[in-house]
């Protein structure tokens, strides 16, 4: 009885505060049940359950990620959502690779007076460690500074010019040595920079971090061991030539020249993994279907990445903000969609990607795989990282001027849009409105203004979440998708 008051004295506060704004030929009782509907306690409880142990960190690939995508899909499937086909149900499968890191070890030896070497053992998680691809492997081996770790000599740069790294680990920053510059992203790619070490006959990666955090971006590769350190223990290496790590890589961003040099200190470094080159990632999908006869075969996709890092070493890597809170977000604005008695003209598809963490896998394999009963992707709305904070930011395409003028109507029954820029290109960091951009959608993506201080660590626990912000950036959304989709 309590629960029934509460609803109905919510709606009727949601009708007197937003009945007077209205856009042309919408449907507000339509918007103002799903309005009705979105409560902080569902979408918080979804990222509670999506970034549960249960889940085991949603390494995509990994029996924990295939256990949430099942049961992401089973809520698709009580909420009456009409799956992709009959074959695959709410599930596309993919090809995933992964990698399991089991354990590991890392020692300095730091030059000592005497021409002694000092030994210094590193903290797994807080000194260092491993990125999620490496291969298992045991060597103490000296190591070679290279900068950005870049070779590019058709741009007139190469951190490798005058150095051998042939048995060697090289330690590098990332990034590129100007940040303006469009022409490096390919160079900045963890893959790229990877594959340059190897093929150069390096033992591994050592990046310079701030501090270290889990890292499943980039490709498995026989014989090779890259490895993240903090820039505290980063300083210790540097020491012999009188450098820090922040003054080093001021002094690189600066000059935009390469700076690299040999270490007299030996690294020795053990990491145990296991690889399963058979891993199956999955997109969850499920759709309303529009109800216009002749666009309903246009979609706008509203999707967030389910993945995050995986369960490591014992580290449990919880992704609650990253990106659980984006996947609650999509879960709710469909659970909402679902309710409502007349449909938008265009239908709407809510996918949760896999294998962004990986570099845009699900996405990528989305948009180029979209189910059959869809034409065209008219646009994508795309929520990564919405749930610390207490405000929404929106990043927006240039083309239609439109649909931002959209969502800023939206937000007039939300209050809760604070910024928004323009999406003019994508890069090296994007997240997965990435390829539908590439392939001419309108596009929308959505964010909280954080502080996300746990990015890619085992602090990013349910604990970071606000409830009330989950609400927000899901009303917002469903507001502003259920105008475009009907325009």
């Amino acid at each position: 009885m309590k629960r029934f008051t509460y609803i109905c004295i919510s709606f009727a506060i949601i009708h007197m505060v937003f009945a007077p704004f209205s856009m042309e030929g919408a449907d507000d009782s339509q918007i103002q049940k799903g309005l009705a509907s979105i409560q902080p306690m569902d979408p918080y409880n979804y990222c509670k359950t999506i970034s549960s142990e249960e889940f085991a960190g949603r390494l995509t690939g990994h029996e924990g990620y295939t256990k949430a995508a099942n049961w992401a899909a089973s809520k698709f499937k009580q909420w009456g959502l009409k799956p992709m086909n009959e074959t695959d149900g709410y599930l596309q499968a993919y090809p995933s690779p992964y990698t399991v890191v089991e354990e590991a070890e890392m020692t300095f030896y730091l030059p000592a007076e005497g021409g002694t070497l000092k030994e210094q053992a590193l903290s797994l998680g807080q000194g260092f460690f491993p990125i999620l691809y490496s291969d298992s492997g045991h060597h103490r081996a000296k190591a070679v500074f290279a900068g950005w770790g870049i070779s590019a000599p058709d741009l007139g740069y190469d951190d490798y010019e005058g150095i051998d790294v042939k048995g060697k680990y090289v330690v590098c920053f990332r990034g590129k040595p100007d940040r303006a510059d469009d022409r490096y992203d390919t160079y900045d790619h963890h893959r790229f920079r990877m594959k340059t070490a190897k093929d150069r006959g390096a033992l591994g990666v050592i990046y310079i971090y701030p501090s270290p955090d889990a890292n499943p971006n980039g490709d498995f590769i026989a014989g090779f061991t890259p490895v993240i350190i903090d820039e505290k223990s980063a300083d210790l290496l540097l020491k012999e030539k009188n450098l820090d790590s922040k003054t080093l890589k001021k002094e690189l961003l600066d000059k935009q020249r390469p700076n690299s040099f040999y270490l007299k200190s030996e690294i020795d470094y053990r990491v145990v993994s296991r690889h399963d080159p058979k891993g199956i990632g999955y997109n969850v999908v499920g759709y309303v279907e529009g109800s216009d006869p002749s666009l309903k075969d246009e979609c706008l996709v509203l999707g967030g990445h389910y993945d995050h890092c995986g369960l490591h070493a014992g580290f449990h890597f919880a992704g609650a903000d990253d990106n659980a809170s984006g996947s609650a977000a999509v879960m709710e604005i469909a659970e909402a969609f679902a309710q409502l008695d007349i449909q938008p003209k265009r239908s709407v598809v809510f996918v949760l990607f896999g294998g962004e963490e990986m570099g845009l896998m699900g996405s990528n394999f989305f948009a180029d795989h979209v189910p059959s009963q869809f034409k065209k992707v008219d646009s994508m709305f795309n929520f990564d990282m919405v749930g610390e904070g207490d405000s929404t930011g929106c990043a927006v395409t240039e083309k239609p001027e439109t649909l931002k003028q959209v969502i800023q109507q939206a937000d007039k029954w939300v209050n809760t849009l604070k910024q928004t820029h323009v999406i003019k290109r994508v890069g090296v960091r994007s997240s997965d409105f990435a390829p539908f951009f590439l392939k001419g959608a309108a596009c929308a993506s959505f964010y909280s203004n954080g502080p996300h201080l746990h990015y890619h660590q085992t602090g990013d626990t349910i604990y970071r979440i606000n409830p009330d912000m989950l609400a927000d950036v899901s009303r917002l959304a469903f507001v502003a998708s259920y105008l475009w989709a009907d325009r």
